[in-house]
């Protein structure tokens, strides 16, 4: 099993900067990505961003483009959210999740339990 904790969230003034941090653990053989969702309250599941764990590449919702950056450390399979200039509108429960493979079997997705984000003056 492969557990991820985020951390990182809270409370923020509009304008304001947030960074989320979230940690891979457990019996884990090969990561292929990870990544960030949302769900606002009364809203589904939203993605946020995500990047591959071997090259590195990124690809971001058109919602936070240019101002979300989604970073990796290898080393301890960790994952992070820079969000710069938080709008209301990205007040949600931000979860991460895994894309893990084992040597047999077909790759799984994990998630964490959320980490709550609020926006508000």
């Amino acid at each position: 099993q492969v557990q991820l904790v985020e951390s990182g969230g809270g409370l923020v003034q509009p304008g304001g900067s947030l960074r989320l941090s979230c940690a891979a653990s457990g019996s884990i053989f090969r990561i292929n990505a990870m990544g960030w969702y949302r769900q606002a309250p009364g809203k589904e599941r939203e993605f946020v961003a995500g990047i591959n764990w071997r090259g590195g590449n990124t690809n971001y919702a058109d919602a936070v483009e240019g101002h979300f950056t989604i970073s990796r450390d290898n080393a301890k399979n960790t994952i992070y959210l820079q969000m710069n200039n938080l709008k209301p509108e990205d007040t949600a429960v931000y979860s991460c999740n895994v894309n893990h493979k084992y040597a047999l079997g077909p790759a799984r997705n994990y998630w964490g339990q959320g980490t709550q984000v609020t926006v508000s003056s």
